[in-house]
């Protein structure tokens, strides 16, 4: 979608008239909350999926009136900064980020629209007195993902698919890397990223993560694990074929309506509580205690953690059983996860 048609997307979907950071009051702002979605948009069943989710529960519990942006293919600062823009200056608050590529556009914008709160997920290196950054242990759950791995694979080989070499997705490749070798030292994990920035098609394109998870079962991996948004769909469908075992991730990928086809074949999800962190900065700002700074979700609150929708997973009581234990072990500060490979 292009900026034109995203500006007339949103004036559609909001309601009430425009007005600006300076004229409205609390109550009135309080109503209206919009998030702008990251690379792969909403329908990714995953990162994105999970925030609208969010936003969802804010409109049926809340009351509250959502307004979502979707990205342009190829987009700069230049255009988050004007998305962001269009929706603070109609009313919205919170507006919220999804995903740290949304960093500097929101740093420049919480400055012009001061009374407006900004939700940040998944990056901690912009902040402000009205800029909530919402953060996860991504390596905690996925620490828990190796481990489920290792248990279940056949053949002691596994693999990771990430979407872009950055450093949010290596602290996925880390705590999975680190889960599997200590519950399998001899095991042996593949590794691959799908691409480099700033070429971030590695989270959009769902052939890319097809191509890369069969590249991993012809090399003898049953169990992949991708990080990598709506390409991560492109992964579970090839393990799904062959006939082996995905992870999801961000969301339960298992109950994902889009992936219906292949849930049998999701063992489990590495889940992030986006939706949550979505919904809890909307009731904040409506409650007039607007959440600001790090807002931190982890394993011990159950802030990430892997999904046991699917009933072949449950069960695996050898599975599930060193799952739980590696759980305790980190809440408990017996196991320090990595956040780099």
């Amino acid at each position: 979608m292009g900026i034109a048609s995203a500006a007339l997307a949103l004036s559609a979907t909001a309601c009430g008239k425009s007005s600006t950071d300076s004229g409205s009051d609390t109550d009135s702002k309080a109503a209206k909350a919009a998030i702008a979605y990251d690379i792969g948009g909403r329908g990714d069943q995953s990162f994105n999926d999970a925030a609208y989710a969010g936003l969802k529960k804010a409109e049926d519990e809340l009351g509250v009136k959502g307004s979502e942006a979707e990205p342009s293919e190829g987009e700069g600062d230049a255009d988050k900064v004007q998305r962001l823009t269009a929706l603070a200056r109609a009313g919205n608050n919170p507006v919220i980020g999804v995903g740290f590529a949304y960093a500097p556009a929101i740093e420049k914008v919480a400055k012009a629209y001061p009374k407006t709160t900004f939700g940040l997920i998944d990056d901690t290196s912009k902040t402000g007195p009205n800029i909530a950054n919402l953060v996860f242990n991504e390596e905690q759950g996925s620490y828990l993902a190796g481990v489920a791995a290792a248990k279940a694979s056949k053949t002691g080989t596994v693999g990771f698919i990430g979407g872009v070499e950055v450093p949010l997705i290596k602290k996925f490749e880390a705590g999975f890397s680190q889960g599997v070798k200590d519950t399998n030292p001899k095991a042996k994990v593949l590794v691959q990223y799908l691409t480099q920035p700033p070429n971030f098609d590695g989270f959009s394109k769902p052939d890319l993560g097809k191509a890369a998870a069969q590249g991993q079962l012809d090399k003898g991996a049953d169990v992949i694990y991708a990080a990598a948004g709506l390409a991560g769909s492109g992964s579970i469908e090839a393990a799904a074929t062959a006939g082996k075992w995905a992870i999801g991730v961000d969301s339960d990928q298992y109950n994902q309506a889009g992936l219906a086809s292949y849930k049998e074949h999701i063992l489990t999800s590495v889940t992030k509580d986006v939706s949550d962190s979505v919904f809890n900065l909307i009731k904040s700002v409506k409650d007039g205690k607007p959440q600001t700074g790090e807002i931190r979700y982890g394993l011990a609150t159950d802030g990430v953690g892997l999904a046991d929708s699917n009933p072949a997973y449950k069960k695996m009581t050898d599975v599930t059983a060193a799952v739980e234990k590696a759980k305790k072990d980190i809440v408990d500060g017996k196991i320090t996860v990595k956040t780099a490979p």
